[in-house]
């Protein structure tokens, strides 16, 4: 099931911490969150999992690519994730794990944010790109995976 939660606009460890604590019941298994500070516009990431594929903490997120210049967290399950694997591999990705939250960032390296399209499964994702200062929102097309957004009045 998992549950994803952000903040752009703010770098706040705290908030993202009680907003993953509030979705607690989504993800038993591990929590995480990444806050991203500095130069360009903060954001802070957080992760609330239920381990299905790749039961290591291997899977723990917010993940990151290698360079950890794109990070990700993630709520879904891509159904065609091995072959995509197989694709990125052949073109010289490694990975660090056997999760599909993986491919999703050697996806979106190999393919831009047009790699959605190669998904097949359900999903909603946050996708932070640091190197472009990017922040990418994506959600099956069903819309069966909950991605909600507010933004406030003036931003």
């Amino acid at each position: 099931m998992c549950g994803i939660a952000g903040i752009w606009g703010e770098a706040n460890e705290d908030l993202i911490r009680r907003m993953t604590a509030a979705i607690a019941h989504r993800g038993p298994d591990d929590a995480g969150t990444k806050v991203f500070g500095g130069p360009g516009q903060p954001v802070s990431l957080g992760h609330r999992r239920l381990s299905i594929i790749d039961l290591t903490n291997a899977g723990h997120q917010p993940m990151a690519t290698e360079d950890e210049s794109v990070w990700t967290v993630y709520n879904g399950e891509i159904y065609n994730f091995p072959e995509l694997r197989e694709q990125l591999l052949a073109a010289g990705y490694r990975f660090r794990s056997r999760t599909d939250t993986e491919v999703l960032l050697h996806a979106y390296k190999e393919w831009g944010i047009g790699f959605v399209r190669r998904l097949n499964g359900i999903f909603a994702f946050a996708l932070w790109d640091a190197s472009k200062q990017l922040l990418f929102l994506a959600r099956d097309r069903y819309g069966v995976k909950p991605l909600y957004y507010w933004q406030e009045a003036g931003a």
